[in-house]
């Protein structure tokens, strides 16, 4: 009886790629990748960091080794930034000797929801060292302080005291009914 070698890493690799595979085909993405061949549909998912820098929103992506230039779009289409694009494998699908294959290739597309009234002017990108930049300026809206208003507990309203704003000429007292009545 011959003696194999069990090396888990080969069975966890094979899992990964099935299990992405049956996501890609349960969850297609977009409509463009649903009307091409399955093989062609295989892709990865790039990490992304969103961070607020004053009153912009810049969304960080990782796509180390992609020509940003001819290979990502970046377009803002009905409230969402959309962030789509390919790496590309240049080396042969059946390679001699890969053991382990994590290198993702293929399409992928990233959405986030903007808030209303962003438009395509407000947007920027930079790419340098592996990383898309993409700046959404001036989104952040400055809260509007919190003012307290004071509550009088227990106190009618005295002689002198001007009753609710829009209160009707009957809540007033009889002193200040004749400023409203006009006499």
């Amino acid at each position: 009886m011959q003696v194999q070698r069990f090396d888990p890493f080969t069975v966890l690799a094979r899992m990964d790629r099935e299990f992405d595979e049956l996501v890609r085909r349960g969850w297609g993405g977009s409509r463009e990748a649903k009307a091409t061949p399955p093989s062609s549909m295989a892709g990865f998912v790039p990490a992304v960091e969103v961070v607020r820098e004053g009153a912009d929103v810049v969304v960080r992506v990782e796509l180390p080794g992609i020509d940003v230039a001819q290979d990502v779009a970046i377009e803002v289409d009905r409230g969402k930034l959309v962030i789509s694009g390919e790496r590309r494998d240049s080396r042969s699908e059946h390679s001699e000797g890969v053991l382990v294959r994590e290198l993702r290739y293929g399409q992928f597309r990233r959405e986030f929801a903007l808030p209303p009234g962003v438009s395509p002017e407000q947007v920027e990108a930079t790419y340098e060292g592996g990383i898309l930049d993409v700046r959404v300026c001036s989104v952040v809206q400055s809260e509007p302080a919190t003012v307290r208003v004071p509550i009088s507990v227990g106190k009618s309203r005295s002689e002198g005291e001007q009753a609710p704003l829009g209160a009707s000429p009957e809540a007033l007292a009889p002193e200040q009914q004749h400023l409203t009545s006009g006499t």
